[in-house]
């Protein structure tokens, strides 16, 4: 069925389904690149956005401005410092009490460069190199129901491994921790949450269904979307809000990754849009720099909506009852089920998709995403760009 506008509450699908919406070109020349994208120059920051910003973090209207001004330059720095930082460079993340990057060195002799570039630097014992080989080490192990994710933590200059509070005691996890700490630098935290995915069964009036499970879409690329793997299979057909038919699965990776994207045809069209429910503006996707640890980023649903937060954490190996997904980002953004495959976005620049986490968004929780460049070069698609 042909949409005719992108505006409709209570509609989560307004990535593909618009024919009006002013302003927008739906022509190849303003596409981006699968790799890293960004706009010449940040456009101001939407008002809703900033709406956003002071209502789930709390912040000013001043203070949410300052910020996403100060982490739109963050982005860019980002990348400067890594490469002037060289084989010394420990990770990085925005503070945002100081308004900037901070980055972690192992070699005071880059601190100069490391400084032009922007950022402000902390020492560190171990390389970023170091913290990921031993990272990539814990993912070959086989990892027990006792345990939820292990990440990279460049703040804490190790891997950090997060065990289910309730099975601390259990054989099987004592193994796992034991053999973490042979590989390098590792922490162990405990949680009382346990991962799990946010498809959900169908319920009328959302975005996009396969079979009796309905998730969300996330971003539009040329000839379809990008989603979570776990809501479909390649050959899989996919229906809309209106339950006419969208498109098909042509590519799904679930575990190990969680990815996917949908073709779209019989009348269906992809535009640069993020829905924001009402809650703040549709917004326009512009890009898809990634945001550094400690930005604010947001999340559309079509469960729970619009809702934001910070990036935790990234190069996350989450470990789900389904099995490990690997390469994810951690964020205190609350999720539901049927948010699964949402979209994530900083500012606006395309992030990731919704895979899954804990809690809901009446008592708050963690989710995870699966970056979007890192789906884009996967299948050779083009992310659909203001």
């Amino acid at each position: 069925m042909r949409r005719t506008t992108v505006l409709r509450a209570g509609l989560s699908a307004a990535l593909l389904l618009a024919s009006a919406v002013a302003g927008l070109s739906t022509g190849h020349a303003a596409s981006a690149t699968p790799a890293d994208s960004s706009p010449a120059a940040e456009a101001p920051a939407a008002e809703g956005l900033v709406s956003a910003l002071q209502r789930d973090l709390h912040l000013t209207k001043s203070q949410a401005t300052a910020r996403l001004a100060q982490e739109a330059s963050a982005r860019t720095v980002e990348k400067a410092a890594r490469e002037a930082a060289g084989a010394a460079y420990g990770g990085s993340w925005f503070d945002a009490g100081r308004g900037k990057l901070v980055v972690a060195l192992t070699d005071d002799r880059r601190r100069g460069v490391v400084e032009a570039t922007g950022a402000e630097v902390v020492p560190a014992h171990h390389t970023e190199r170091q913290l990921n080989a031993t990272k990539a080490a814990l993912d070959a192990l086989p990892a027990p129901k006792g345990i939820s994710d292990w990440y990279v933590d460049p703040r804490a200059g190790s891997v950090v491994v997060t065990v289910v509070a309730a099975h601390q005691r259990d054989n099987d996890v004592k193994r796992f921790l034991a053999d973490a700490r042979k590989a390098g630098p590792v922490t162990v935290r405990e949680t009382s949450q346990v991962p799990r995915t946010f498809a959900a069964g169908t319920v009328g009036g959302d975005p996009y269904y396969t079979g009796n499970v309905r998730c969300s879409i996330g971003f539009s690329v040329y000839g379809g979307f990008v989603t979570a793997g776990h809501c479909g299979q390649p050959g899989m057909g996919v229906s809309g809000w209106d339950g006419s038919y969208v498109g098909t699965f042509q590519g799904s990776s679930f575990p190990d990754n969680d990815y996917a994207w949908v073709s779209v045809g019989s009348g269906w069209w992809t535009v640069p849009v993020v829905l924001g429910w009402g809650t703040v503006s549709d917004q326009l996707v512009r890009g898809s720099a990634e945001a550094p640890i400690g930005a604010s980023i947001c999340r559309s649903g079509s469960t729970s909506h619009w809702h934001c937060g910070t990036v935790l954490a990234k190069n996350e190996t989450v470990n789900y009852s389904q099995g490990a997904v690997h390469e994810m980002t951690k964020t205190n953004v609350c999720a539901e089920p049927g948010d699964s495959g949402g979209s994530f976005i900083s500012g606006d620049q395309a992030q990731g998709v919704t895979s899954g986490g804990w809690g809901n968004c009446s008592s708050g929780g963690e989710t995870w995403f699966q970056p979007v460049n890192e789906i884009l070069n996967r299948y050779g698609l083009t992310l659909h760009t203001a």
